[in-house]
């Protein structure tokens, strides 16, 4: 009897595709997206703000500063003390120098208060402020 030796191996491991490149691929895309979209920036609190006829919306009102009934104020999701608004408004603004101060009162909020943060505004540098309204 003869034998007969070949020299064809039938590995299934060269048959696989490697798909490790495609998901570095899509990882590094994900990462991409994450970084370059924009988020919505909330003040951290719900105001009832007074209605205007003559409101418009506003695209870019990238720094939020909310006056709450009862006098707080809240910057960047979290409270402020009346003393320390000028300086959140300095460090978001330089973030973000094209960005604009929205003042979002609510209606049973005192003027005195309305003119405070927006001193503070235009003492960090920043002028344009406007104030939010409902349509």
């Amino acid at each position: 009897m003869r034998r007969v030796f070949s020299n064809v191996h039938h590995d299934d491991d060269e048959t696989e595709i490697n798909i490790t490149p495609m998901l570095d691929v899509v990882f590094i895309m994900l990462i991409f997206f994450i970084v370059t979209a924009s988020f919505v920036k909330e003040s951290g609190i719900e105001v009832d703000r007074p209605s205007a006829v003559t409101a418009v919306v506003k695209e870019k009102g990238n720094i939020l500063v909310a006056i709450t009934a009862s006098g707080q104020i809240w910057v960047d999701r979290r409270q402020v003390d009346p003393r320390a608004v000028r300086a959140n408004i300095e460090r978001l603004y330089a973030e973000n120098p094209q960005g604009s101060v929205v003042i979002q009162a609510d209606k049973n909020s005192t003027t005195e208060m309305l003119i405070q943060v927006m001193d503070a505004a235009r003492q960090a540098g920043v002028y344009n402020v406007s104030i939010a309204a409902q349509e």
